[in-house]
């Protein structure tokens, strides 16, 4: 009887997330939260805990990014990144990934791609090489780039959940895997995507636009291409107040002694800390950049934001609901599976990233699924990082759309068949090689 009502629990959450990955958006929120209703109700289990630590880092990283967004640092951090990408134009497929990969991670959101795109796109054109090499590995490169950026949704999940007894897994802990694992996985990953479909030469659809006069021959300038921004002053300084934040973030995270200790003697953990400086790296841009506070609701960075904040919210208490009524069960059984073969984790957090789009979603629906299975933190936290690339599996992306967009050329297509499409190859090498790596680090790294 206890294996029916299991198997049927499991079925009411895997329903609840299929139909609000159809719905997506909030939608993944709202099936998340009537799945509860019906455990609760139904099935009378005890409810879950809300994911309250997360959603408060991501609301207040949010608040933070909007600001430095409204006062136009995002902006000069593109202008940046335009820059270092047209330093090695010739090694375009490697750079612009890296460089994407970089600034996701001090950004905390792969939404600083979308005006890289047209630079990277033109300077690939004009030095020969076939644009949908480094688009497509740039665009799956931000995806992985979220399981390193001390303030993205998906690190404030994972925090939450390996932060506390018994595994104290700190921020430090997960960014010395992940980190070095994702390098490894963007520079394996442009060998491979340098050589996937025709030079530019070779191309015939290329060509006959050429012929057609529908696009230029390439020709290479000495000049460099620039990022359409307008850079201000005061979005650089709001940009490297928040980069300041991010650092010392990373700088409590490595040295715990110099944090404020609690009433017990203990260092205060990182998930307030976290909180603490994104709210002090908000306020210092309100002070010196001086974005308008009503224009706040309407960045793009605050809406993708609250939409990620109500998608972790529902599922993320859909599924400790669940795993918390058994947790026992999963432990001997599941664990004892997942321990055998720990790729299945990793399938586990790839698939739930193809499903919803969204890394804070699987980290909170599969890593307490790894954890009750007891994988070694180092190993499960590399795993868990290459496997965000699965969010680019399918075609159905914004900024897999907007390069295809961007491609004068039409080398990046978006397909018809859900696999023929730039991204798919280039999602399963980083995946692949990113876990490899991160398993590898997690080893050394232990934990």
């Amino acid at each position: 009887m206890d294996t029916v009502l299991f198997i049927t629990q499991l079925l009411v959450v895997l329903g609840c997330i299929v139909m609000g990955t159809r719905s997506s958006g909030v939608g993944l929120g709202l099936w998340g939260g009537t799945g509860v209703a019906i455990l609760v109700f139904v099935f009378r289990l005890s409810p879950g805990n809300p994911p309250v630590d997360a959603l408060l880092i991501v609301l207040v990283v949010v608040l933070a990014s909007s600001m430095m967004q409204s006062a136009g640092g995002i902006d000069w951090m593109v202008s940046i990144a335009a820059k270092l990408i047209s330093k090695s134009p010739k090694q375009i497929t490697l750079v612009a990934p890296l460089v994407a990969f970089l600034f996701s991670v001090g950004a905390g959101t792969s939404n600083i791609l979308y005006p890289l795109l047209p630079v990277i796109q033109d300077l690939a054109y004009r030095n020969g090489i076939r644009p949908s090499r480094p688009l497509s590995l740039s665009v799956v490169a931000t995806g992985v780039a979220l399981a390193c950026s001390p303030v993205s949704a998906a690190m404030a999940a994972m925090v939450t959940l390996t932060d506390t007894a018994p595994w104290n897994f700190e921020l430090i802990d997960i960014l010395k895997v992940t980190i070095p694992a994702a390098v490894v996985g963007i520079v394996l990953s442009s060998i491979v995507v340098n050589r996937l479909g025709k030079d530019i030469a070779d191309d015939e659809a290329i060509q006959a636009k050429i012929a057609a006069g529908e696009i230029a021959a390439p020709q290479s300038d000495a000049h460099a291409v620039k990022a359409q921004v307008t850079v201000t002053s005061a979005g650089r300084n709001a940009a490297i107040i928040f980069l300041l934040g991010v650092a010392a973030i990373v700088f409590f995270g490595l040295f715990k002694g110099l944090r404020p200790l609690t009433a017990d003697g203990d260092p205060v953990t990182m998930t307030p800390i976290i909180e603490i400086v994104m709210f002090v790296a908000g306020t210092l841009i309100l002070l010196v950049s001086r974005p308008k506070v009503s224009e706040i609701p309407t960045m793009t960075v605050f809406k993708a934001g609250m939409v990620s904040a109500i998608a972790l919210f529902g599922l993320a208490w859909l599924t400790d609901t669940f795993l918390g009524a058994h947790t026992t069960l999963i432990a001997e059984g599941v664990g004892g599976l997942v321990t055998a073969v720990p790729w299945i984790f990793a399938l586990g957090v790839f698939l739930v990233c193809v499903l919803t789009t969204s890394q804070s979603t699987a980290t909170r629906t599969i890593v307490p699924i790894g954890l009750a299975a007891g994988i070694p933190l180092g190993l499960l936290t590399g795993m868990w990082a290459g496997a965000f690339a699965g969010i680019y599996l399918l075609p159905t992306n914004g900024s897999q759309i907007a390069a295809a967009n961007f491609d004068t050329t039409g080398s990046t297509k978006l397909g018809t068949k859900l696999v023929d499409h730039s991204f798919f190859v280039p999602t399963l090498v980083l995946a692949a090689t990113t876990i490899a790596a991160g398993a590898a680090f997690g080893a050394i790294w232990g934990g």
